[in-house]
């Protein structure tokens, strides 16, 4: 049509005409001002990183991430650029985590399935363990936990039929109807590339209470156990899944040997004693709490316990509960993002810090009665415009050792950080696999702590942006003998991305000393001649004296990534622009 436009204006000029040249440069200026707006909205996609001011130290600093859309892994610093990638055959089911060694623990998906299957991810990309529990009878999903002992905690469902439900007191009218899918929590020992024992276990089942059917064993008075979970609860939600208790995240507090489990049909969080063995787990007795398998602890909606009413409710589809971390402001309490699912004032989304109610040796305090303690958090943030802040599904949170608070708004990928007077510091929107679908179910701040016994150093980053294919790039890092004096270090390069041809000026160095460090290798790459890619790796590093000491240097480098239809229209564009200015000009 604006072409159309152009060569209307062109004919009439050739007229020369006065009145019709005065009304073909009013249109020319229209055109120029639509072109002008329009021009303003990007039609070639970028990653969006904002630092809205610059308090952090993010040096050594990463998010940990599996985009749900994605088979990959993604480690990125706080300027948005890739520190690594894993990649894998399945999708993400749906949590990943950073192993002391380096190596990631991601939950992935069998099939289409929303899980089945647990990994250990080398840095190389190497699977050095993949643990399937996906039966007939139960699948893990959602949530994993590594703990301190090399074991792993894993959420999962288990199948029980109608009638197993009618025996243990469901109200058959109730909605969903049918059979369930409750929650168990295995903890698995690691004990070959493919094998795992289950040390332990716990499930929701064994706890139950109703108040429905007095011919059955767990017929009782709800209100009086708190301790227990009724099987005839009916949520909020309005969605109804057989997914009864649907649990989503699972955390673990190694100083109280305590779990932290979030029940999103149930709109509040959980606390087990994990101190029990699985014999204790299933009963009411034993542990370090005396009693075995039952809630210690549960906040968010005192309705699931016929205490108090919905003015009561706190927590609407919560995910990503957890205990804050030793060194980090708040230790000890209780971080949770709020989705707002089905929340009575609003669609809008919080992340709520709560101090639990417990006592030096672990127990919790509890008024019968009562809902549990607190009667508010003690911090909350929200969005200025709170609805401007608002993922129905998914989503995490995580406090920083400074003070700060990491929240990861699922549905739109959007992670940013807030200070504890609820001041936006830095954001940035998740652009893989692709803006449109970019969600991701929770991120992981990862600190990269610096080896204090290493001798070799390396320092700088590799990164070319929007470089042509094929072309010839530079960069330079540095290498250091940090060590005692006078001490001499031979380095070598040993490994590098096989993308690319690469050459290093220096490769190699003997008896480098750290008196004459640091020095430069300079870094010369051909590009690869694929468009439209983004590759990354890593430079390693080693000391030859020590195989253990060696060090990385990131590397990424990417190809323009430009869509067709962007390329012709800024090509439009350009040709229209030029044909307004020449007008402009003869008239």
């Amino acid at each position: 049509m604006a072409l159309y436009i152009i060569n209307h204006i062109i004919l009439s000029e050739r007229r020369n005409n006065m009145g019709v040249q005065l009304e073909n440069k009013y249109i020319i200026g229209c055109i120029i001002i639509i072109l002008l707006s329009s021009s303003l909205t990007p039609s070639i996609m970028s990653k969006h990183v904002e630092q809205h001011h610059f308090i952090t130290n993010y040096f050594d600093e990463n998010i940990l991430f599996s985009p749900m859309s994605s088979t990959k892994t993604y480690l990125i610093d706080f300027d948005g650029e890739i520190t690594h990638i894993w990649s894998n055959n399945n999708l993400p089911g749906y949590s990943v985590y950073m192993l002391e060694n380096g190596s990631i623990l991601r939950a992935a998906r069998k099939n289409n399935k929303p899980g089945g299957i647990v990994q250990e991810i080398a840095w190389n990309n190497d699977i050095v363990w993949e643990f399937t529990y996906d039966s007939d009878k139960h699948l893990s999903h959602h949530d994993i936990e590594p703990l301190p002992n090399g074991n792993i905690l894993m959420i999962a469902w288990e199948y029980k039929t109608e009638a197993e439900t009618i025996a243990a007191g469901r109200n058959p009218y109730l909605e969903p109807s049918g059979p369930l899918t409750p929650d168990h929590i295995i903890e698995v020992k690691p004990t070959g590339p493919t094998n795992g024992d289950i040390v332990w276990e716990w499930h929701v089942w064994d706890h139950l209470i109703q108040d429905y059917d007095p011919s059955k064993d767990n017929y009782g008075v709800v209100t009086d156990h708190p301790e227990l979970i009724d099987i005839n609860f009916e949520s909020s939600h309005s969605v109804m899944i057989s997914d009864w208790t649907h649990l989503n995240s699972v955390d673990y507090n190694e100083d109280l040997d305590q779990i932290l489990l979030s029940s999103w049909y149930f709109n509040e969080i959980w606390v087990l004693d994990h101190s029990t063995t699985t014999e204790e787990a299933a009963g009411h007795t034993g542990g370090n709490s005396g009693k075995g398998g039952d809630l210690l602890y549960r906040w968010g909606n005192p309705q699931t316990y016929d205490v108090g009413t919905s003015m009561d409710q706190k927590f609407f589809g919560q995910h990503d509960v957890q205990w804050i971390e030793t060194g980090c402001p708040g230790f000890g309490n209780i971080l949770v993002f709020n989705n707002g699912l089905d929340r009575p004032e609003g669609k809008y989304s919080s992340v709520e810090e709560i101090i639990p109610p417990i006592n030096q040796n672990g127990t919790y305090i509890y008024t019968p009665g009562f809902p549990y303690q607190p009667e508010t958090p003690l911090w909350i943030y929200t969005s200025e415009i709170p609805t401007n802040f608002y993922s129905m599904l998914i989503s995490g949170c995580q406090r920083l050792p400074n003070g700060n608070t990491l929240i990861c708004e699922g549905e739109k990928g959007n992670f940013f950080e807030v200070t504890s007077e609820k001041e936006k510091i830095w954001e940035y929107t998740n652009p893989y696999p692709n803006y449109l679908l970019n969600r991701v179910f929770k991120i992981c701040y990862i600190h990269f702590e610096p080896q204090s016994d290493s001798d070799l150093e390396s320092d700088g980053n590799l990164h070319w942006k929007q470089v042509a294919a094929g072309s010839l790039q530079n960069g330079s890092f540095t290498i250091s003998n940090i060590g005692e004096a006078y001490s001499k270090l031979n380095w070598e390069i040993i490994d590098y991305p096989d993308w690319g041809t690469w050459r290093f000026t220096p490769d190699s160095g003997q008896n480098l000393t750290p008196e004459e460090s640091p020095i430069t290798v300079q870094v010369e790459v051909n590009a690869p001649k694929l468009k439209n890619r983004q590759f990354t790796g890593e430079i390693k590093i080693v000391n030859l004296q020590d195989n253990n000491d060696y060090d990385i240097i990131p590397v990424s480098l990417s190809t323009p990534v430009v869509y067709p239809h962007s390329i012709q229209q800024l090509h439009n564009i350009k040709k229209l622009f030029q044909s307004l200015i020449s007008l402009l000009l003869l008239g």
